[in-house]
C-alpha cells in the first residue's frame, strides 16, 4: 500500500508544477503584452507565493484537526470500551484487536464493532437492571401499601459505573426476597381473613363489613389488589384479636348463664324436656374458647334467649325457694316437734321470708344450711332417741301415778260394782310401775347427764332442762311422801282423840255430867280442827299433784329460771340457750 501511495504523490506533485508552471508562462505572457514593470511582476508572484502558503498551511491545520480528531475519537472509544467492560464486569472481549497497528482510521475502525457490541451488551444489562429494579420498587409499594402503583411515575436510578452480573444478582436476591415477604404477607392477610370469617360465622356477625372496615382492597368483591402493608396487617391481626376476646366474653357469659339455669334448674325439678331447649348453652359448660368452631355458637341472639330464660327463672324462684323452704322449715319443726327440741322462732323464719322476697338471700346457701341443719337436728333426735324413749316410760308412768293418786282417793273403790275388779287389777300394775319410778328416774337423770357432758350442752324437753324437770319431780315426790307421812300421823292422832273420847263416854254418869259442860264442848272443837287439817291436807296433795301434771305446759320459764338460780346448772343452761337460738340464725343471710 505504502507503494502505491508514493507514486500518488510524485503524480500529484508533477501535475502541480506543470499547472502552476504553465499559469506562470501566461501570466509572463500576459505582463509582457500589457507591459508590466518587473516591480509589480514581483510584488504579484510574492502574493502568489504568501497565498499559496496560507492556503498549504490551512489545509495542513486542517490535517492536523482531523488527525487530533481521530487520535480523541480512538481515545474515547477505548476509554469508553474499557468502561463497559468495567462497569460490565467483563474483563476482555473475544474479536477486539489487542495490538494497536495501522492508520488511526483502520484502528478506530478495528474498535468500533467490539464497542457497538459492548454498547448492545450496556443496553441489554440496563433493561435488566430496570426490570428488576422496577419490580423492586413496585413491590416495595405494595409492602409500604401504595396498592394502586403507577409504572408511569417509576424513577428508577441505575448506577450505570457498576452494571456487573453480580450487581444484578443482588437486585434478583433482593427482588426474591420481597416476593417471598409478599407472598408471606399476602398468606397472613388470607389466614386473618379466614379468621375473620370464621368468627365472625361463630359470633353471628358479618365478616365482610368487618374486613371492608379494615381497608376495602382486601373484600373481593372490590377489585383492587390487596393492601399487605404493617398497618393493615396491625389492623388485622388487633381485629383477630377483639374477635377472640368477644368470642371469650361470650364464652364466659354463657358458662355463667348455663351455671345460673343448672342451679335454677336444679333448685326447681326442672324436667329434662324443658331443659333440652337450653342443651346448646349448658354443652358449652366444659368447652374451653379454643374447641368452640361451630358456626352460631356464640351469637348474641342466643346469649339473649338464655338470659331472658334466666331472668324468667329467676322470677319464679323466689317462689320456689319459699315453699321449698317453707318445706324443709315444716320438716325440721317436724323433727323438733317429734323429738321436743326447740323450734327455731317464729320471728326468725319471718326475716327469713322477707329476704326472699326481696332477693336479698343467696338460695343455695340458704337450702343448704336448711339441710345442714335438718341434719344436725336428726343427728341429735337420733342421739336422744335412747333419753326419749326412757322419758316417754317415765310419762306413762306419771301418768299410771296419777291415776293411783286417783284412785287411792276413791272411797268406793272396793264397792261392788261394774268394772271394780279391773280397777282393781290396774291399780295392781300401776303399784309396780310407780314402785319402778325411782330407779327409772336415776337411770334417766345418770343418761341425760352422760349425754350433756358428750355434748357440752343441756338436755331440753319442750325447752325445759331434762334433768331441773327430773330433780322438781324428786322434789314433789319427796314432798308427797312427806305429805302422806303427815297424813298418817294426823290420821293417828285422830284416831287417839276418839279412842280418848270413847273412854269418856263409857265411864258413869255422873262423871259424865260433870266432864260434859266443859270436856265435851271442848272435845267437840278439837275434833273438827283436826278433821279440817286432814281436809286440808288431802286438798293440798290433790294441788300439789295437779301442780305437778301441770308442770311442763304451764311453768316452763319459772322452773327454767329457778334451775338457773342453781350453780351447776348455769353455766349449762347458757351454752344451751345460746346453741339452740343460733341453730337456725346460723343460716347464712
Amino acid at each position: 500500500m505504502g507503494s502505491f501511495e508514493a507514486p500518488m504523490r510524485m503524480q500529484s506533485s508533477a501535475l502541480l508544477e506543470t499547472s502552476c508552471g504553465y499559469l506562470l508562462q501566461e501570466l509572463q505572457i500576459i505582463w509582457d503584452e500589457v507591459g508590466e514593470d518587473q516591480y509589480e511582476r514581483e510584488k504579484v508572484l510574492l502574493d502568489l507565493e504568501q497565498e499559496c502558503l496560507e492556503v498549504y498551511r490551512r489545509k495542513v491545520d486542517s490535517a492536523n484537526i482531523s488527525r487530533a480528531r481521530l487520535h480523541q475519537q480512538l481515545a474515547e472509544s477505548e476509554a469508553e470500551f474499557t468502561h463497559l467492560l468495567l462497569s460490565l464486569g467483563e474483563r476482555s472481549l473475544p474479536g477486539r484487536p489487542e495490538k494497536k497497528t495501522g492508520s488511526l482510521k483502520d484502528q478506530l475502525d478495528s474498535i468500533t464493532p467490539a464497542l457497538r457490541e459492548m454498547q448492545l451488551r450496556k443496553e441489554e444489562r440496563l433493561n435488566q437492571f430496570r426490570t428488576v429494579q422496577g419490580q423492586i420498587q413496585r413491590i416495595s409499594a405494595e409492602i409500604a401499601g401504595q396498592s394502586e402503583y403507577d409504572d408511569s411515575a417509576l424513577s428508577i436510578v441505575i448506577n450505570e459505573n457498576d452494571l456487573s452480573l453480580k450487581k444484578l444478582e443482588e437486585f434478583q436476591n433482593e427482588l426474591q426476597r420481597l416476593h417471598n415477604e409478599k407472598n408471606d404477607r399476602l398468606q397472613r392477610v388470607d389466614r386473618y381473613i379466614n379468621k375473620i370469617h370464621n368468627l365472625s360465622a361463630i359470633l353471628g356477625t358479618e365478616s365482610s363489613t368487618i374486613v371492608t372496615k379494615v381497608h376495602p382492597s382486601l373484600n373481593e368483591l372490590s377489585g383492587l389488589s390487596r393492601n399487605i402493608s404493617d398497618s393493615i396487617l396491625a389492623k388485622l391481626r388487633g381485629t383477630v384479636e377483639s374477635l377472640e376476646e368477644e368470642k371469650t366474653k361470650r364464652l364466659e357469659k354463657l358458662h355463667h348463664l348455663g351455671k345460673a339455669l343448672t342451679n335454677l334448674w336444679n333448685l326447681m325439678d326442672t324436667p329434662d324436656k324443658d331443659r333440652r331447649k337450653f342443651s346448646h348453652v349448658t354443652n358449652l359448660l366444659s368447652i374451653s374458647p379454643a374447641e368452640v368452631s361451630n358456626p352460631g355458637s356464640l351469637t348474641a341472639h342466643m346469649i339473649q334467649q338464655a338470659e331472658a330464660e334466666v331472668e324468667r327463672l329467676d322470677q319464679l324462684k323466689a317462689s320456689k325457694m319459699k315453699e321449698l323452704f317453707l318445706k324443709k322449715q315444716i320438716e325440721l319443726e317436724e323433727i323438733c316437734k317429734r323429738t321436743h327440741m326447740e323450734i327455731p322462732s317464729r320471728s326468725e323464719m319471718d326475716n327469713i321470708i322477707n329476704l326472699i322476697n326481696n332477693g336479698e338471700i343467696d338460695y343455695a346457701d340458704l337450702l343448704m344450711s336448711m339441710d345442714e341443719q335438718i341434719s344436725r337436728a336428726t343427728e341429735e333426735a337420733s342421739s336422744r332417741q335412747v333419753i326419749m324413749e326412757k322419758v316417754e316410760k317415765w310419762m306413762l308412768a306419771r301418768e299410771e301415778e296419777r291415776w293411783l293418786e286417783e284412785y287411792n282417793r276413791d272411797e268406793n273403790r272396793y264397792s261392788v260394782s261394774r268394772g271394780a275388779h279391773k280397777n282393781l287389777k290396774r291399780a295392781e300394775r300401776a303399784r309396780i310401775t310407780v314402785n319402778k319410778i325411782p330407779a327409772l328416774v336415776d337411770l334417766l337423770m345418770a343418761k341425760t347427764k352422760d349425754w350433756e357432758e358428750e355434748r357440752k350442752k343441756v338436755f331440753l324437753y319442750d325447752e325445759v332442762p331434762l334433768l331441773a324437770m327430773l330433780e322438781e319431780y324428786n322434789l314433789l315426790r319427796q314432798e308427797k311422801e312427806e305429805e302422806k307421812q303427815r297424813q298418817r300421823e294426823m290420821k293417828k292422832m285422830q284416831n287417839q282423840v276418839v279412842q280418848q273420847e270413847n273412854l269418856f263416854r263409857s265411864r258413869p254418869g255422873t262423871s259424865n255430867r260433870r266432864i260434859l259442860p266443859g270436856g265435851f264442848s271442848n272435845a267437840i272443837p278439837v275434833t273438827r280442827r283436826l278433821s279440817l287439817r286432814i281436809e286440808q291436807l288431802e286438798s293440798n296433795s290433790i294441788n300439789t299433784d295437779s301442780e305437778s301434771i301441770s308442770f311442763i305446759t304451764q311453768e316452763k320459764k319459772a322452773h327454767r329460771s329457778k334451775i338457773v338460780s342453781r350453780p351447776h346448772l348455769a353455766s349449762h343452761l347458757r351454752d344451751e340457750t345460746a346453741s339452740v337460738v343460733s341453730s337456725f340464725s346460723g343460716i347464712d343471710i
